[in-house]
């Protein structure tokens, strides 16, 4: 089971942070509100409130042995800097903060934040890729050169299994599911023939993903 804590209970925390415990992982969340902290405390594995968090908290609550942390307290820049960059000194595996604005954003960068997120512009971005690539229904960007992305498959590829298709050789990504309807098929097998109404998770380079609503087979 993968593990995950997330420091901060707004609304994208929160948000973060029962999708996590829905999808079956253990998950922490830390908040000073106490409030807060008993009206989540259902939704997730632990929920502990901390009115003031250093390195000697984080420690006592075992921040380092989580896979990964959210920093979701975006909207006070310099806890969020301090705390970010408490974690990076203690060592922990990977690092996941919420910046208010572009200036905070390139702060976190330059302490060596793993993945920073802007709510606002990430969004926009994925419903600018949906816009232009006609074929992509929903795009997530996993780093600066790699996303996933739920497309349509073209009408060229129904009726063609996986492995006539070769999209791996021929387009340099992988089908990691295919949904249809309420059916979910998670790492299909190469001689699954694609039907109409399917939707493809795939995986690979963002050009290639982008270079598909140009393609035909």
């Amino acid at each position: 089971m993968k593990s995950f804590a997330v420091i901060g209970v707004g609304r994208f925390g929160r948000a973060v942070a029962t999708t996590l415990y829905t999808l079956g992982c253990e998950v922490l969340v830390i908040d000073k509100n106490e409030q807060i902290i008993q009206s989540i405390a259902d939704e997730v594995t632990h929920a502990v409130t901390v009115e003031t968090l250093d390195e000697a908290t984080l420690k006592a609550l075992g921040i380092r042995n989580y896979d990964a942390v959210i920093v979701a307290i975006g909207d006070e820049l310099e806890a969020s800097m301090l705390v970010s960059l408490m974690l990076k000194e203690l060592g922990v595996k990977y690092i996941i903060s919420k910046a208010q604005g572009e200036l905070h954003a390139k702060l976190l960068t330059k302490i060596g934040i793993d993945k920073v997120i802007l709510p606002e512009r990430d969004i926009g971005e994925r419903v600018a890729n949906t816009l232009v690539n006609t074929n992509i229904i929903d795009f997530i960007e996993l780093s600066p050169e790699y996303s996933i992305a739920e497309i349509s498959p073209p009408s060229q590829w129904v009726v063609k299994t996986l492995v006539n298709l070769d999209l791996r050789t021929k387009h340099r990504i992988n089908v990691i599911s295919i949904i249809n309807g309420k059916e979910v098929n998670v790492n299909p097998r190469p001689e699954y023939t694609i039907k109409n109404g399917d939707r493809l998770a795939v995986i690979g380079c963002t050009n290639d993903i982008n270079s598909l609503n140009k393609t035909k087979i």
